[in-house]
């Protein structure tokens, strides 16, 4: 019995129609790992379609494991990041499979303006994998030091993407 049940569940996901993105209506949640320079730490956003191939979201960040120049302890200020975030949605425009969906964007945050590059596998309809590179493009401080460092530089972000 436990065998049917097993072949029955792989049977159901290899036929399972996911889709990375939607539309209009669409909503997206996903819970990452943050990897950056002087730390690493967690990551969370929501994406809304709003159109055939554009979605808005917000993004938090908080790093856990940071370098502490000079025995310093980094604040909570320091180590925390929000951000809103424009996507142009383009699994469609590059024809890849409706599971897949690459996204370029921009984002205005508490420390910079930036911009990001994402893709989204999913498994099932409901859950899938995400990877996504960001840079700032324009920092509020021209002159970044010390804890500054932190929110202002490339960062790589991989984790789990939930349909909502």
């Amino acid at each position: 019995m436990k065998k049917i049940i097993t072949i029955a569940a792989i049977l159901l996901v290899s036929f399972a129609n996911a889709q990375a993105y939607k539309g209009k209506g669409d909503i997206k949640a996903q819970v990452g790992m943050n990897i950056q320079d002087h730390g690493t730490g967690i990551n969370v956003s929501a994406d809304f379609g709003i159109g055939e191939n554009m979605s808005y979201g917000f993004v938090a960040s908080y790093l856990l494991s940071v370098e502490k120049p000079g025995g310093i302890k980094p604040d909570f200020s320091d180590r925390a990041d929000a951000k809103v975030r424009f996507n142009a949605n383009l699994g469609n425009v590059f024809k890849l499979d409706k599971s897949m969906d690459v996204y370029p964007g921009l984002n205005l945050g508490t420390r910079n303006f930036g911009a990001h590059l994402g893709f989204r596998y999913f498994f099932t309809e409901g859950f899938g994998i995400y990877t996504e590179a960001g840079v700032p493009l324009a920092r509020y401080d021209s002159d970044v030091q010390g804890f500054d460092e932190y929110n202002n530089q490339f960062v790589f972000q991989i984790g789990a993407s939930f349909n909502l």
